[in-house]
């Protein structure tokens, strides 16, 4: 009778819980049995490990009883990543591979039946976990395979080793070391956009919203008839921004590793979603068996777009009101609950009314106030609330677009974008639109006259708390872009505004 005991991982949200794989070889009638709560693809590794033992030229107890235990017992696990540390807990109870040899490695990894190695997700959230318990008394290294180690090696502080096949695993652990160790080369990509601001003629309102917004991450609705430029000015929002700090890339990495979507080549640049406007609730915020990352968790750290906004689903659009105020979703089901990070940057796009011409200098708009009204209450109250940015996109003529200057280039933007930004860390430690209450109160500092125009507009335009302090955020960002170390009633004044785009074209049309 044997026993070996290796060590994995399995995945919950961005947690890599360590997973114990106990092997158990025991006389009797010959058997192969997985417990453990393993989904299907789990159990189906005993075919897996059984058919890649024999193609690699490995023994294989097939004269005795199997039982591969995964620990602990009320954790799901899910996916081929059990089929490495399985194959080598047979090997160590057998007697082939020294329990010395693995006690300071994790193993992950889908085999072929060929005896090859496959990658597996979230690579990259395995490494993080393991950065995460690095204070333990023995570090504990990660075996993978090798397109997974390249990923799982941007972690600093991990040794990660990459293997191509069971055989090269296998050969290493019996002489006492680990594969090849594959330390990812991947160096940060400069992350450059080619789309310029100057590309945008006229629109002066909305570019002058683009930059606040990129100066302190708040989210951003532009409403206008359609060809005014508002999805050219979204799309070179990403230009205004500064780059990634490196934790930061990790951690956003690590959501699109979890969705099977890493992109080395771009792991050090801000994403920009754009799900079209029939994605689903679960499309949006995550979900699924087990549950898998939204739209929202892989914008984290970047840019969410929502085009046309009206016709997103009513309840994808009401599910995004927690997470712009968390900074996180949490996706409950009946088994399990998990968290994944949601720390976007909103930006959306809508026609004034369904049929686009409301507001329009020359095109008259065919739609009634009622259809008006019905078109505009598909964003809720509470929606609008947290959209700190409501600004007008109108039509300009032609002859207003050809006079209209270039005016300044992403680059000029992006240098006053920098340096708010650096003033709000310097400050507060976080950018404007992640101050909390008590933060607000602290950082405000407004003016007496700014004050009394801030809570005279509040009472008139009958906002709510919340939409309150996020004009008062909005008018710290604006005195943060002058340098100012406090809130005057002019920076008050340009914040109400950017407040009124819905409530000002209604009373136009």
């Amino acid at each position: 009778m044997s026993l070996a005991v290796v060590r994995s991982l399995a995945l919950d949200g961005l947690a890599a819980p360590e997973v114990t794989v106990e092997v158990h070889l025991a006389n009797g009638l010959p058997s192969f049995t997985l417990v453990g709560l393993a989904d299907t693809e789990v159990k189906e590794a005993r075919e897996r490990v059984r058919a890649a033992l024999a193609s690699a030229g490995l023994a294989f107890p097939h004269n005795r009883r199997i039982t591969v235990n995964l620990a602990p017992a009320d954790l799901p696990k899910e996916s081929g990543r059990f089929d490495l540390p399985i194959a080598v807990g047979i090997l160590a109870a057998m007697g082939e591979i020294p329990l010395a040899n693995l006690a300071g490695v994790a193993l992950a990894g889908e085999l072929s039946l060929g005896g090859d190695l496959r990658p597996v997700r979230g690579a990259l959230a395995m490494a993080l976990s393991l950065r995460r318990r690095s204070s333990q008394a023995v570090a504990i290294g990660l075996v993978l395979p090798a397109a997974s180690a390249c990923e799982a090696g941007l972690v600093e502080g991990v040794p990660v080793w990459g293997a191509g096949s069971l055989a090269e695993v296998v050969d290493a652990l019996k002489a006492g070391r680990p594969p090849c160790q594959s330390q990812s080369k991947m160096a940060a990509v400069e992350a450059t956009c080619r789309l310029d601001l100057r590309d945008v003629r006229g629109q002066s309102v909305a570019k002058r919203a683009l930059e606040i917004a990129a100066a302190a991450g708040h989210s951003l609705l532009m409403v206008g008839p359609p060809g005014t430029g508002k999805s050219m000015l979204a799309q070179r929002l990403p230009s205004l921004l500064p780059p990634l700090e490196t934790d930061e890339a990790l951690e956003s990495a690590a959501v699109h590793s979890l969705s099977g979507g890493f992109d080395a080549v771009r792991w050090r640049h801000r994403w920009v979603r754009a799900p079209h406007h029939s994605a689903s609730r679960a499309a949006l915020v995550g979900g699924g068996s087990p549950p898998r990352p939204g739209e929202i968790s892989l914008a984290h750290r970047g840019v969410l777009f929502l085009d046309e906004l009206p016709e997103f689903p009513r309840s994808a659009l009401e599910a995004l009101r927690e997470p712009l105020e968390t900074g996180h979703i949490s996706i409950a089901r009946a088994h399990r609950t998990v968290a994944f990070p949601a720390r976007f940057q909103l930006v959306a796009a809508m026609n004034p009314c369904p049929c686009g011409h409301l507001g329009h200098p020359v095109k008259a708009c065919r739609c009634t106030p009622e259809q008006v009204s019905r078109y505009q209450s598909r964003l809720s109250g509470p929606l609008l609330d947290r959209i700190d940015l409501q600004v007008e996109v109108p039509m300009l003529p032609p002859e207003v677009l050809s006079r209209a200057p270039d005016g300044e280039s992403s680059a000029e933007v992006a240098e006053r974008v920098k340096a708010a930004r650096a003033l709000q860390w310097q400050r507060q430690g976080c950018l404007n639109a992640e101050l909390d209450t008590a933060g607000l109160d602290r950082y405000a500092c407004i003016e007496a006259s700014a004050r009394q125009l801030l809570n005279q507009a509040a009472t008139k335009l009958g906002w709510s708390g919340r939409a309150l302090h996020r004009v008062l955020r909005l008018a710290r960002t604006l005195a943060d872009l002058q340098s100012s170390q406090a809130i005057g009633a002019a920076h008050v004044a340009e914040a109400i505004q950017f407040r009124r785009a819905l409530g000002a074209l209604a009373a136009t049309g």
